[in-house]
C-alpha cells in the first residue's frame, strides 16, 4: 500500500482503535486514560487531515483508489475506497475538529457520569463512521457510514438510559430515519440496476447518456428515470438531516447529552444528508424536478422550522430548531444548484452552532442541568466567557457582518433570487422572512439566559461560576472560526473554484458564476449586504427580541393570550407528532393488534392448532362409541356395510 493511502486510511482507523480501546477497557486503565486514548485517535485524525490531506488536495493530489475489495456480486467488485477531493477533505478537516472540539469539552461535561468511558468510546466511534461516509468512492461504503452514524446516534440519544424520554426519544430518531433510509436504500438498487455498479466515477461517467430513460411508475404514467433515483436519494437525506416531514427526530434527540448536540445534530451528522446531495451533484444535475423538490422542502424546512424555535423555553430546543432551520437553508441552496454555497454554510454552521450548543451545555452545567430559559437571567454576570463567546455565536447564526454567517447565508439567498426553477421564487421568500425568525429567536435565547434579573433559586445562584477550562477552552476556539470562517472562505469556496472536479454543475444552471461576476472582496461583499433586505431583516428580529424580553417581558404573554389559536399550533408543532405517535404508530398498533386476535389467536391458535386437535378428539370420542363391545352391533355394522356395498355393485351393472 501507498504510503499516500495508508495516511489516509489512518485517519479513520485510529478514531476506531481510540472507540475499541476506551469501550473494551476503558474500565481497566480508568477515566484518565480512557479520553487521553480517545482525544489522541482524534487529534491525529484531525492534524492528518489538516496538515496532510487539505495541503496535498489544494495542490491537485486528489485520490480516487480501492482499499480492499470485500466481495462480488454478478461480477461487480464490492470494495472499500477512498475518493480524496475537494469536497470529501473540507468534511474531514470540519468533522475533525469539532470532534476534537467536543471531546475536550466532554472531559468537564460528563465529569462523575458513571458511563464516562463508554460516552468516549461512542462519539469516537461516530468520528470514525463519518470519515468513513465523507471517504468513500462507492455506494457501498457510504451506506455503511449512513447506518453507522444513525447507529452511533441512537446509542448516544439514549445514553442516559434510565430516561424514559431519552429512550423513546432514539426510538423515534430510530425509527424516522429507517423511514428515509428505505428510500436511500431503493435509490442505491435504482442506481446498481441501471448503472450495474456502485462506483462514483462509472455511475457520473455514464449518467448523462441515461438522460432520457424513463420508468413506467402505473399504468399510462412514466418518470424520467434520473427524478426517480434522485428523489429517493433525497428521501434519504430528508431522513439523515431532518428535513420535513422527516424532521421530527431531532428536537427529541436533545434528550442526549450537549456535547452530542454539538457533535452529531449540528455539525456533522444531520449535515451527511446534504453532503450526499452535493456529491450526488451530476445526477441532481439532469432531473429539474428533482431539483425542484428539493428547492421547496429545504425552503419549507427552514421558515416553518424556524417559527417554532420562537416558542421555546428549553434552550437546547431553541438551538436544535435553529438548525433545522439552517439545514433547511443548505438544502435550499443545493436545489438552486448553488452546491458550493451549501457547503460553504455547512462549514460555518458546523463552528457557530456548535459553539452554542456547548455554550447552552456551559450554562446548563452552571445551573446544575436546569434547561428551562424561564428559570435562567443575569448570567452574563456570573459567566463572562460563555456570555461572551455566545454572542459570537448569535450574531454569526443570525448574519451580521463581519461573522461567519453573514457571508454563507447571504450567499444563499443571493443564490436563489438568481434561480429560474420551479418553486424558486417561494423559496427566495421563505429565506428571506427565515432571516428575521432566526434573528428573533436567537436573541430571544440569550436576552432571556444572560439579561434581566436571575430567575433561578437562590442555592443555584449563590455557587453559579463560570465553566472549567476544559469547557471554556472549546467554545473560545470555537468561537475564532464563527468569527473569521465566513471572510477566509468565501472567495475559494464560492469564487475560486475550489470545488472544481467534485461538484458538477450544468452552465445553464450555475447561479454562483454570475454572482462571482460581481463579487470584488470582502468589504464590497458586507457594504453590497447593508444594501439589501437580510441584513435589516435581521437587525429588525433582534430589536424585536430586546423590546420583547428586555423592554417590555409582558408582551409575550399578551400576544400568546391574543393569538391563542396560532400559539397553540406552534406549541403542537404543526401536529406531526399527533399525525405519527397517534396516527399511523397508533394505527399501526391497531392493524397488529387485529392481526393477532383474529390472525394468530383464532385462526392460526383457535382454527389451526386448537381446531385440529378438537376435531381429532370428536373423531377419537365418536370411534369410541363405535367399539362398544356388543356382538349385535358389530353384527349390524357388518349388514349396513354389506347393503352400502351392494347398493354400490348393483348401481354400476
Amino acid at each position: 500500500m501507498s504510503s499516500p493511502i495508508a495516511l489516509y486510511l489512518t485517519i479513520p482507523l485510529v478514531c476506531l482503535l481510540g472507540s475499541l480501546i476506551t469501550g473494551l477497557w476503558g474500565h481497566k486503565i480508568g477515566t484518565t486514560w480512557s479520553h487521553r486514548t480517545a482525544i489522541a485517535g482524534v487529534s491525529i485524525a484531525f492534524v492528518l487531515s489538516a496538515a496532510f490531506a487539505l495541503p496535498a488536495v489544494l495542490n491537485g493530489h486528489d485520490l480516487n483508489a480501492t482499499i480492499y475489495t470485500w466481495g462480488y456480486i454478478a461480477h461487480t467488485p464490492l470494495v472499500v475506497g477512498f475518493l480524496i477531493d475537494p469536497l470529501t477533505v473540507i468534511m474531514m478537516v470540519v468533522v475533525t475538529f469539532v470532534s476534537l472540539m467536543v471531546h475536550i469539552y466532554t472531559i468537564g461535561y460528563m465529569r462523575g457520569d458513571p458511563g464516562y468511558q463508554r460516552f468516549f468510546s461512542y462519539i469516537s466511534l461516530f468520528t470514525f463512521a463519518m470519515l468513513m461516509l465523507v471517504m468513500a468512492n462507492n455506494f457501498l461504503q457510504l451506506f455503511f457510514g449512513w447506518e453507522a452514524v444513525g447507529l452511533v446516534s441512537y446509542l448516544l440519544i439514549g445514553f442516559w438510559y434510565t430516561r424514559e424520554t431519552a429512550i423513546f426519544a432514539n426510538l423515534k430518531a430510530f425509527l424516522v430515519n429507517r423511514v428515509g433510509d428505505f428510500g436511500f436504500i431503493l435509490g442505491i438498487a435504482a442506481i446498481f440496476t441501471t448503472f450495474h455498479s456502485l462506483d462514483y466515477a462509472t455511475i457520473f461517467a455514464h449518467a448523462a447518456a441515461m438522460k432520457s430513460e424513463t420508468l413506467a411508475i402505473t399504468a399510462g404514467a412514466s418518470w424520467r428515470l434520473i427524478t426517480v433515483i434522485c428523489i429517493l436519494l433525497f428521501i434519504g437525506a430528508m431522513g439523515k438531516s431532518a428535513q420535513m416531514p422527516l424532521h421530527v427526530w431531532l428536537p427529541d434527540s436533545m434528550e442526549g447529552p450537549t456535547p452530542i448536540s454539538a457533535l452529531i445534530h449540528a455539525a456533522t451528522m444531520v449535515t451527511a444528508g446534504i453532503f450526499m446531495v452535493a456529491r450526488m451533484s451530476p445526477l441532481f444535475e439532469l432531473s429539474p424536478m428533482a431539483r425542484s423538490v428539493v428547492l421547496v422542502v429545504g425552503a419549507s424546512t427552514a421558515f416553518f422550522m424556524g417559527l417554532l424555535g420562537m416558542i421555546q423555553t428549553d434552550i437546547k430546543r431553541v438551538i436544535a430548531y435553529s438548525t433545522l432551520s439552517q439545514l433547511g437553508y443548505m438544502t435550499v441552496a443545493l436545489g438552486a444548484s448553488a452546491y458550493a454555497a451549501a457547503v460553504f454554510h455547512l462549514v460555518t454552521h458546523a463552528f457557530f452552532k456548535a459553539l452554542l450548543f456547548l455554550a447552552a451545555g456551559s450554562v446548563i452545567i452552571a445551573l446544575h442541568h436546569e434547561q428551562d430559559l424561564r428559570k435562567m437571567g443575569g448570567l452574563r454576570r456570573y459567566m463572562p466567557i460563555t456570555f461572551i463567546t455566545t454572542w459570537i455565536g448569535s450574531l454569526a447564526l443570525v448574519g451580521i457582518p463581519p461573522f461567519a454567517g453573514f457571508f454563507s447565508k447571504d450567499a444563499i439567498i443571493d443564490a436563489v433570487s438568481h434561480s429560474t426553477l420551479a418553486g424558486s421564487d417561494y423559496a427566495f421568500a421563505a429565506v428571506l422572512l427565515s432571516v428575521f425568525v432566526t434573528a428573533f429567536y436567537t436573541f430571544r435565547m440569550l436576552f432571556m439566559a444572560f439579561y434581566g434579573e436571575p430567575r433561578m433559586d437562590a442555592h443555584t445562584r449563590h455557587h453559579l461560576h463560570e465553566s472549567p477550562w476544559v469547557v471554556t477552552v472549546p467554545l473560545v476556539l470555537l468561537a475564532i472560526p464563527s468569527a473569521l470562517a465566513g471572510m477566509v472562505l468565501i472567495r475559494p469556496l464560492l469564487f475560486g473554484g475550489f470545488f472544481h472536479g467534485a461538484i458538477f454543475t450544468l452552465p445553464a444552471n450555475n447561479v454562483l458564476v454570475g454572482m462571482g461576476r460581481h463579487y470584488h472582496g470582502i468589504m464590497a461583499f458586507m457594504a453590497d449586504g447593508f444594501l439589501a433586505a437580510p441584513i435589516y431583516l435581521a437587525f429588525a428580529g433582534i430589536g424585536t427580541a430586546w423590546y420583547m424580553y428586555i423592554y417590555r417581558p409582558t408582551v409575550p404573554a399578551r400576544l400568546a393570550a391574543r393569538w391563542h389559536f396560532l400559539y397553540e399550533v406552534l406549541r403542537r408543532k404543526y401536529g406531526f407528532d399527533e399525525l405519527y405517535i397517534d396516527g399511523l404508530a397508533a394505527g399501526a398498533r391497531a392493524i397488529g393488534r387485529f392481526l393477532w386476535r383474529v390472525g394468530d389467536v383464532q385462526l392460526i391458535d383457535g382454527a389451526m392448532v386448537n381446531g385440529t386437535a378438537r376435531l381429532i378428539g370428536r373423531l377419537a370420542k365418536l370411534g369410541r362409541r363405535l367399539q362398544s363391545g356388543y356382538i349385535y352391533h358389530y353384527a349390524f355394522a357388518v349388514i349396513i356395510g354389506l347393503f352400502v356395498l351392494m347398493t354400490f355393485f348393483l348401481h354400476h351393472i
